[in-house]
């Protein structure tokens, strides 16, 4: 990967802390000592900050470092894991000792020989965000505040944030593979408050992804902020949500979250293998609209999910889930693709060298179709447009699910008019994949907002969907006559 001097990579040849595959060998050896039946270390470093305006200054400013080393063994189905932030020999060697305790009985010395792992260059960047000046950064964030603020004068509130890192990490595997890959972030993002008549709404907008500050020629603090400020201001007149059954209409791009939730944490293997998904044992079997097809891909330039390799040392490809509406396979970490006798799809993800890998998705997309988004409108009599997404719950075990829309229009006679407030949609993640009648050309991918918890682990993530119609889903607010 390409980057400015200014950052000093710890783990390359000439940091701070290097790791060479000699070290990485010999731990590993030490991890197998015991008679594991695999190994592999993952090494980390992060380095972060993030800054807040609001009310005209700058609010608060933060930066900070980690530095570790997790060492992973498996014996069949069990996991020894054990870490340590100190990096002398000595520590080391004690996790990897404390990571073998799964095994009992004596695996003797063992000859690895690591071979280094060309990788994709997914996020090959000039620079990284962390070398430009904080007060460019500010800059930013105060000029999306003013435009917040004069975009309407409803608009009462602006508060605009930005957050930053880099993250390098070094695997190293005891069937032969070292990898080492550096993986830059932002993220920007405007919350605006509108009020008028004592009734308080607010908006919105943000993005980013594995990207430098370039990312701001192409969507700009004040771009962002007068979105936030429209849909704040659009807000005011929500009326109350109408509820019972009726076709949903999903916009491009942030829609992809209900996907994410009610789908695609189903299709994670872990929860196939033991048996707690809903999809479980469904391989080839129709499990939605012969018009979907969904794919998890860790290959879209810059995006917030894509990454060069896995934190198991895989490279992650283009994963087919769903195609034309059937189960077609699943995401897998090492153990799961063990376990389904299959080459690993290269979803292996940890949020830190603290936690043990898990199957997680990176960008998961349903793909486009060949209708006209105009027409799948124009095809409602009455519905809901769902916009954007805030927060929900899913039960992994059968799909159901509970969302609430932070903006949202009523559909009249294939028009958008009232929008609407208080509107939550539950459903069935595989039922409403079944009642997807029409699907848009328009497929977007989100813009580097979305963060997915598991386990108590949360990675970064990109969603993506086109416009869907759904013909028939449950909309929980205000039941009118």
């Amino acid at each position: 990967m390409t980057l400015s001097h200014a950052y000093r990579a710890p783990f390359a040849p000439g940091g701070d802390s290097p790791v060479d595959a000699a070290l990485c060998e010999r731990l590993l050896s030490v991890a197998l000592s015991r008679g594991g039946d695999y190994a592999d270390l993952f090494f980390e470093y992060r380095a972060g900050g993030g800054f807040t305006f609001d009310e005209g200054i700058l609010k608060a400013a933060s930066r900070g470092v980690s530095l570790g080393l997790g060492v992973r063994v498996q014996r069949a189905d069990a996991t020894g894991y054990a870490y340590t932030e100190d990096l002398t020999w000595e520590s080391m060697k004690r996790a990897a000792e404390t990571a073998a305790q799964i095994a009992t009985g004596g695996g003797g010395v063992q000859r690895i020989e690591l071979r280094r792992r060309e990788l994709p260059r997914r996020y090959d960047l000039p620079e990284i965000s962390l070398d430009t000046a904080g007060l460019a950064k500010r800059a930013l964030l105060e000029r999306a505040s003013a435009a917040g603020l004069a975009h309407d004068p409803q608009i009462i509130k602006v508060e605009a944030s930005f957050a930053e890192e880099v993250r390098e990490i070094l695997v190293a595997t005891s069937d032969g593979r070292i990898a080492h890959d550096i993986q830059p972030m932002i993220r920007f993002g405007v919350r605006a408050l509108a009020e008028r008549d004592g009734r308080r709404q607010e908006g919105s907008s943000g993005g980013g992804g594995r990207m430098t500050l370039a990312y701001f020629d192409g969507k700009s603090p004040e771009w962002h902020a007068g979105e936030a400020a429209r849909q704040a201001v659009a807000m005011l007149d929500a009326r109350e949500a109408p509820a019972g059954e009726m076709a949903v209409v999903l916009a491009p791009g942030d829609s992809g979250i209900l996907l994410h939730e009610a789908v695609g944490h189903g299709l994670e293997a872990d929860f196939n293998r033991k048996g707690t998904s809903n999809y479980s044992g469904q391989i080839g079997n129709e499990v939605a609209s012969p018009l979907c097809t969904v794919v998890d891909d860790a290959t879209m330039l810059q995006s917030r999910g894509s990454i060069n390799v896995d934190d198991e040392g895989n490279e992650p490809s283009r994963t087919t889930l769903i195609e034309n509406g059937k189960l077609v396979g699943y995401m897998h970490d090492r153990l799961s693709a063990r376990h389904y006798g299959l080459g690993g799809t290269g979803n292996g993800r940890r949020e830190s060298f603290g936690a043990a890998p898990l199957p997680r998705m990176t960008n998961t997309i349903l793909l486009a179709g060949n209708d006209d988004p105009e027409e799948i409108l124009k095809s409602v009599k009455r519905g809901v447009f769902a916009r954007k997404f805030g927060g929900g719950q899913v039960d992994i075990s059968n799909g159901d699910f509970v969302f609430s829309l932070t903006e949202s229009y009523l559909i009249e006679d294939g028009k958008l008019t009232a929008p609407l407030k208080g509107v939550n949609l539950i459903g069935n993640g595989p039922d409403v994949l079944r009642r997807v009648t029409m699907l848009g050309h328009d497929v977007e991918t989100s813009d580097g907002i979305w963060t997915c918890g598991k386990d108590g682990q949360s990675v970064p993530v990109g969603v993506g969907c086109p416009t869907i119609k759904i013909d028939k889903i449950t909309v929980g607010g205000t039941r009118i006559g």
